[in-house]
């Protein structure tokens, strides 16, 4: 096993400075009624980690589960309308527990339901990535789950391990912690197999590693293995590290920054890179943005790109889209994302922020492009353009 394992590294959560936690329903509910002591701690090591710099958002099951209750349904599966009423109720009651168990420790909740189409198409994507960066910039812990109250099989991702990962990547979180009803990853399941091993760390997750997790249909799979490790896949190639954990006792997060038994999976590259890639190389450009000579200076100093610097707007392109950065003589020295559908951005080209509401009728982002959407040529950086 030496291929698929190192030694164990030092990991802190401390050393993270957005941190994205999933919390399964197991956890958070137990026979339809929620384990308030468990959450009570949970938020504990959250606000913790929150007062200590780092930005925390916590993907949460547990709707359904808890509706279950509310409702009376009964054990056993449930038609897709008994799913989703019982997530309506359920979703209720969990958003109101999790506002009063931050609030007692003086924090805010930021409730945000989200479905498969908000995290693969590209206008709601930036919608829901603006929601969680607000939310953060205000001091507020979001809570995010599935929308299972609309959400059918058709459109929904059906697990929380792999909507997490997407929001990690959204949000450009630094770190995701998978709360399990499990330790880590083993070479077999360790309650069927005694010689199975615990792997501290997987550097990169490969075929031997998946084969691991269990198929589709296998007996590892229903408890959740084959889930994580697509949402570690998912993770560390957007940057961001990952780890499993068991989020059994009390204080989960609390015990992982102690030492207590966990997965590792360091990221590949940070947030930041991946996304910047991702820009630079994987997004078909739709238009061109012409600057002038101050937006340029602007842009190699590392600011953001104003209205007040575009000199001529051209293409088709929609909100969210990428486009392709030009200087006054025409050479491409970077690209990014618009924060204007094409017609929207023409208004307001060379214009001062402070009048975008009177020109397209709503108050938009001040930048048509934020830093953190642009990816500049290497020659242009160099001073070679």
């Amino acid at each position: 096993m030496a291929s698929v394992m190192s030694s164990p590294s030092a990991r802190s959560l401390r050393g993270h400075s957005r941190i994205v936690v999933k919390i399964g329903s197991a956890l958070l509910v137990e026979n339809g009624e929620l384990r308030r002591d468990w959450l009570d701690a949970l938020i504990s090591d959250v606000v913790s980690l929150a007062n200590g710099g780092a930005d925390v958002i916590l993907v949460s099951s547990g709707s359904i589960a808890l509706g279950r209750g509310i409702l009376g349904l009964p054990a056993g599966p449930l038609k897709l309308e008994e799913s989703q009423a019982a997530a309506a109720a359920g979703q209720i009651a969990l958003a109101q527990a999790y506002a009063g168990a931050l609030g007692a420790l003086g924090r805010k909740a930021g409730q945000i339901l989200l479905t498969l189409g908000d995290t693969e198409e590209r206008r709601r994507y930036l919608n829901a990535r603006a929601t969680i960066g607000t939310l953060l910039k205000m001091g507020a812990v979001p809570i995010i789950n599935e929308n299972d109250s609309v959400a059918t099989s058709e459109i929904r991702y059906g697990d929380n391990d792999r909507l997490a990962a997407r929001v990690a990547t959204m949000a450009s979180a630094d770190c995701l912690v998978l709360l399990s009803d499990i330790d880590g990853l083993y070479t077999a399941p360790p309650a069927q197999n005694p010689d199975a091993v615990f792997l501290p760390e997987v550097p990169r997750i490969t075929p031997e590693i998946e084969a691991m997790a269990g198929s589709a249909g296998s007996e590892l799979s229903r408890g959740g293995m084959k889930t994580k490790i697509d949402a570690g896949k998912i993770a560390t190639a957007a940057g961001t590290t990952m780890v499993i954990t068991s989020g059994k006792t009390l204080h989960p997060l609390t015990r992982l920054d102690e030492g207590a038994r966990g997965t590792w999976f360091p990221a590949l590259g940070s947030p930041a890179s991946a996304r910047k890639a991702w820009i630079g190389g994987h997004l078909e450009p739709r238009g061109e943005i012409r600057l002038d000579d101050g937006a340029v200076r602007a842009m190699k100093s590392g600011k953001s790109l104003l209205p007040a610097g575009v000199a001529a707007v051209s293409g088709t392109f929609s909100r969210g889209d990428a486009v392709i950065l030009v200087n006054p003589s025409g050479h491409i020295i970077g690209r990014g994302l618009i924060a204007y559908d094409a017609d929207e951005a023409q208004l307001i080209a060379g214009r001062n922020s402070r009048e975008i509401e009177a020109i397209v009728g709503y108050p938009g982002r001040a930048e048509m492009i934020h830093r953190d959407d642009l990816v500049l040529e290497d020659a242009f950086l160099n001073g070679t353009r």
